[in-house]
């Protein structure tokens, strides 16, 4: 049986990835808060290409993400930080051996992206000093890292594991 290459599994997951998004399926969602699909697709990329492609990736990532929301808090700084700290790790040449670690990068991930947006819309719209706002907020990003976090020791090693299985 032929194994598949590289470029047909990054385009395979480049498109399920928007289609995740605007889906949002409910069975995968905690109080109605789905988890951060932009964090559980860079992160195995950015792990196993490196720092250029996690940067570039995650300047995609938000410029896709900023196109389809309606906000406007940016999406970018939290991608393209996030696509530079894991490339980091990458490039190093750790490996992740344990589906948990992946889980715990991927909670991190997820708490730093939670956060960017929530300081941007926080200062953007200076209207919202309310505790209301932000106990809202706070439970977005609580809900949103946990299941990302849950989610991703199964998305995010199939991804690492198929491609290790085609060097």
């Amino acid at each position: 049986m032929k194994k598949p290459n590289e470029k047909v599994l990054f385009l395979l997951t480049s498109f399920c990835f928007p289609c995740l998004i605007l889906l949002s399926p409910k069975i995968l969602s905690l109080q109605g808060i789905g988890p951060c699909w932009s964090v559980l697709w860079l992160l195995p990329w950015s792990l196993a290409k490196g720092r250029t492609f996690g940067i570039f990736s995650g300047l995609c990532l938000g410029l896709f993400l900023d196109g389809i929301s309606m906000s406007g808090a940016s999406h970018i700084p939290a991608m393209i930080f996030l696509g530079f700290w894991w490339g980091q790790i990458g490039s190093q040449g750790k490996k992740i051996d344990l589906i948990f670690n992946l889980g715990l990068l991927a909670l991190i991930g997820a708490i730093i992206f939670g956060f960017s947006l929530w300081i941007q819309i926080y200062f953007l719209d200076g209207h919202i000093w309310s505790d209301w706002f932000n106990s809202w907020a706070f439970h977005t990003v609580l809900a949103q890292s946990i299941l990302t976090g849950l989610i991703a020791p199964a998305t995010c090693s199939w991804i690492l594991l198929a491609k290790r299985n085609m060097k």
